[in-house]
């Protein structure tokens, strides 16, 4: 694979300026406009989208707008996150139902790739049946839309394996539903990055690539992962390994590019999207 073959999306957080997953402002402050078109300047084919951003620019320039931006700059590839809570039978599936009706609306008029849902966070087993059939159900809703629904594995959640992950989406057997192999959460999993070959090439829906230091900069997790991820090239995991195995399993789609740094998020949008764009086709080369 040489890197002209390559296409990026570019994550919601890597492009949406000095806030961060679930802090208290999701809200992009740059314009949807400026994001998108930094974007595809630095060569990206795909966008992040966040469900509070999106809305909150629709309410200032409507779908069409977005979606006549997207279009004509030449992003071909949308996403949207973040819906936990699907499986559960409790209040919290009241409102992940709410939710997941909102971001099948915002599927329905832009057109989305995939939608990220995430496991069960702080939780230390997964019900591998009742999460089957629950992801079963919402692939089938997502159908209608056009979209993959991609469960990502996460190390402090229920599904922190390649093996809790591949049994949830295998037993539900959905055309739409996979996994999201993103390389932080394997190496901070501890997850060889071999293990890939393991998942059907069917169940691989998308792949996000960072970098980090191997020993983490802080003791919580969290905090690691939303303020101290690296450009690609710049941290001490072995990228071109990873792309090596995911290749290998068959993936041939788009690629995210998942960089969440306290650091990065500071710059400004066009040196933040082509310092993203230019580390991760970097990777690529060395293959």
């Amino acid at each position: 694979m040489v890197a002209e073959d390559v296409e990026l999306l570019i994550s919601y957080f890597a492009l949406s300026g000095d806030v961060y997953p679930l802090g208290s402002v999701e809200i992009s402050p740059f314009p949807f406009k400026d994001r998108v078109e930094a974007a595809a300047r630095a060569g990206f084919k795909g966008f992040g989208l966040h469900y509070e951003d999106t809305m909150a620019t629709q309410s200032k320039i409507g779908f069409a707008e977005m979606k006549r931006i997207l279009k004509a700059n030449g992003m071909k590839y949308l996403e949207i996150e973040f819906l936990l809570n699907w499986y559960r039978n409790d209040e919290k599936r009241k409102e992940s139902d709410k939710f997941r009706r909102q971001l099948f609306d915002v599927a329905a008029e832009l057109g989305m790739r995939d939608i990220k849902i995430g496991p069960g966070f702080h939780e230390q087993t997964a019900d591998v049946p009742l999460m089957a059939a629950e992801f079963a159900k919402l692939c089938q809703e997502a159908s209608v839309y056009g979209a993959d629904i991609v469960l990502e594995i996460m190390p402090w959640s229920n599904v922190r394996t390649i093996e809790t992950g591949l049994a949830i989406v295998s037993e539900a057997d959905q055309p739409n539903g996979g996994l999201l192999v993103d390389i932080w959460h394997l190496a901070r999993g501890g997850i060889p990055f071999s293990d890939i070959r393991k998942i059907p090439t069917r169940f691989i829906k998308a792949v996000e690539v960072d970098d980090a230091l191997k020993v983490p900069p802080v003791d919580d997790l969290w905090e690691d992962t939303i303020h101290h991820r690296e450009l690609c090239g710049e941290g001490e995991l072995d990228v071109p390994a990873f792309l090596r195995e995911i290749r290998a399993a068959g993936y041939k789609s788009v690629y995210g590019t998942e960089i969440l740094s306290a650091r990065h998020r500071k710059l400004g949008l066009d040196e933040m999207a082509k310092r993203v764009f230019d580390s991760t086709m970097a990777q690529f080369a060395k293959l």
